[in-house]
C-alpha cells in the first residue's frame, strides 16, 4: 500500500487536532465541514476507513520515519564504506 508522505501525514494530525476540539468544532460550519474533510483525506491517505485507524496509522507512519531520518547519517556511512571496499 502506498502511503503519504510523512510532511502531508503531520500535516493532517495537526489539523484535525485543530479543527477536532471541542470548541473549534462547536462555533462554524466551515469547521465542522473542514473537519469532515481531513477526516476523510487521513482515512483515504492511510487506507483505513476510521478516524481512529486512520490517526494510529498516520502517527506510526510518522513514528517510522522519524526513526528511518535518525538512522539516514548512519546509512549514508555504511553506503560510503561498502562503495570504499568493492573499488
Amino acid at each position: 500500500m502506498m502511503m503519504a508522505h510523512p510532511a502531508v501525514l503531520a500535516r493532517l494530525v495537526a489539523e484535525y487536532e485543530r479543527v477536532s476540539e471541542p470548541e473549534a468544532v462547536s462555533r462554524h460550519e466551515p469547521v465542522r465541514q473542514r473537519m469532515e474533510d481531513v477526516v476523510y483525506t487521513l482515512c483515504v491517505t492511510t487506507g483505513t476507513r476510521d478516524i481512529d485507524a486512520a490517526l494510529a496509522a498516520a502517527r506510526e507512519r510518522l513514528r517510522t520515519a522519524r526513526l528511518g531520518d535518525a538512522d539516514a547519517p548512519a546509512q549514508a556511512q555504511d553506503d560510503r564504506t561498502l562503495k570504499g571496499r568493492a573499488g
